[in-house]
């Protein structure tokens, strides 16, 4: 009996595993085609059942996890190793692959969270886990990308044999065009124009870069 179940646990592994290939590119796809229909597609999943959620694509979360492990195992592979010199913590971070992807998730996982936090306080809603799954998870799908095309740009920066410019290029098309399909979310969500959801943006953009560097600079002083 035992033997059974733990057949049928392989079988589901087997058959989430290979969907993975299907659904991680289709996903991502579908993100930077239609970015603001992909977003109200995680709006509208988030009303359905548990079961049938997020059945024809990746989770938000998941895919933003997903992207960053290829991204690390990329990195890897061209021998981008990180940084082994400075605070204790900025040590055991980069004493292995998980603590860093850990962390470079809780990094990317910033934007989603400031975005969905703002488009609450806008709205005038009461903040709780409920309201903001919705807007965090919708926001993940959005830093999916842009966390794919900063990794790529910094690994384009870090290789001796690769021109600085070109990965510095590559980050600003990506932070570009996050801005632009941030704009237009809150255009959209918040009823406003095009230049009041531009400010809104950058103000937001400007308070993430805010927390990231607080967060360095953290780990660089313990």
């Amino acid at each position: 009996m035992d033997f059974l179940k733990i057949l049928r646990s392989f079988e589901e592994f087997i058959v989430e595993a290979t969907s993975w290939l299907v659904f991680l590119p289709l996903t991502m796809w579908r993100i930077v085609r239609h970015p603001l229909k992909t977003m109200e597609y995680s709006d509208r999943e988030q009303s359905d059942s548990e079961e049938n959620r997020y059945d024809d694509a990746i989770s938000p979360p998941l895919m933003l996890l997903a992207t960053l492990v290829l991204a690390n195992v990329i990195a890897s592979a061209l021998h981008i190793t990180p940084p082994h010199d400075g605070s204790d913590a900025v040590r055991v971070i980069s004493a292995s692959q998980q603590n860093l992807i850990l962390f470079r998730s809780l990094v990317f996982s910033l934007a989603p969270l400031v975005m969905a936090l703002t488009l609450l306080r806008h709205q005038g809603k009461k903040l709780s886990r409920g309201s903001l799954r919705t807007p965090f998870y919708a926001q993940c799908y959005l830093a999916t990308p842009i966390a794919a095309v900063m990794s790529a740009g910094g690994v384009i920066t870090q290789r001796p044999d690769m021109n600085n410019a070109i990965g510095v290029a590559v980050m600003l098309a990506g932070l570009a065009w996050f801005v632009g399909c941030e704009t237009a979310w809150f255009r959209a969500k918040l009823s406003l124009s095009w230049r009041q959801a531009g400010l809104l943006t950058t103000w937001a953009v400007l308070r993430i870069a805010v927390y990231v560097m607080a967060l360095f600079l953290v780990l660089a002083l313990i």
